[in-house]
């Protein structure tokens, strides 16, 4: 029951509250961001996709720590979970900062993901982990795409960006430490398939 009720806080708390990190927004030293219109429309929009996978870390994983009967298993994906929430605050404020919007679908993205986590929970714990270690390789990759396509001056969004990178790495590693199971090719496939809809559409909804 207790588990039950903090997926449902995780929930509300995601999708309706202000997020609140534990670490500081990560900075440049010395650098100052200064863009114009049209790199901050785009920074924007990068950072939105971006806050849409944390959206979805926040389900993944509170649907897998409600899945799993191992307590310790439970105990990493929540430390996992509150990391996470610090990226969903980063990516929050820098939104506010560069007077975009969050995603107009989030809850329907926190659905979708909850449903998957609470799916890859059913097929035990060495296939959930297998799931994150997937999902991290991809964000990881993910993330190393927007480095690229960040504009050169918005430092500020790239430092976050270059956190979490390293952040979704070290999840990766640690899942696969605890005994993932390794994804069939065509699971992959989807994963990478429905994750290219959620950002294609995150970037203008």
């Amino acid at each position: 029951m207790d588990t039950f009720l903090n997926a449902a806080d995780s929930a509300l708390r995601t999708l309706f509250a202000k997020p609140h990190a534990s670490r500081s927004c990560p900075t440049v030293a010395g650098q100052r961001t200064e863009l114009s219109a049209a790199d901050k429309a785009l920074a924007g929009a990068l950072m939105r996709v971006n806050h849409v996978g944390e959206v979805c870390a926040q389900a993944l994983y509170a649907s897998q720590a409600l899945s799993t009967r191992n307590p310790v298993l439970r105990e990493q994906f929540l430390a996992a979970s509150k990391e996470e929430g610090d990226h969903l605050a980063w990516t929050r404020e820098r939104l506010d900062e560069l007077g975009a919007r969050p995603s107009l679908l989030n809850p329907l993205w926190y659905a979708g993901a909850f449903g998957l986590g609470l799916l890859a929970g059913r097929l035990g714990d060495r296939a959930s982990l297998g799931f994150v270690v997937e999902t991290e390789r991809q964000v990881e990759a993910h993330l190393a795409s927007h480095l690229e396509r960040l504009p050169e001056g918005d430092h500020a969004s790239r430092a976050i960006v270059a956190q979490m990178k390293d952040d979704e790495a070290r999840h990766a590693q640690e899942a696969q430490g605890a005994g993932a199971l390794a994804l069939p090719g065509p699971v992959k496939a989807l994963m990478r398939a429905s994750a290219k809809v959620m950002t294609t559409t995150a970037h203008y909804i």
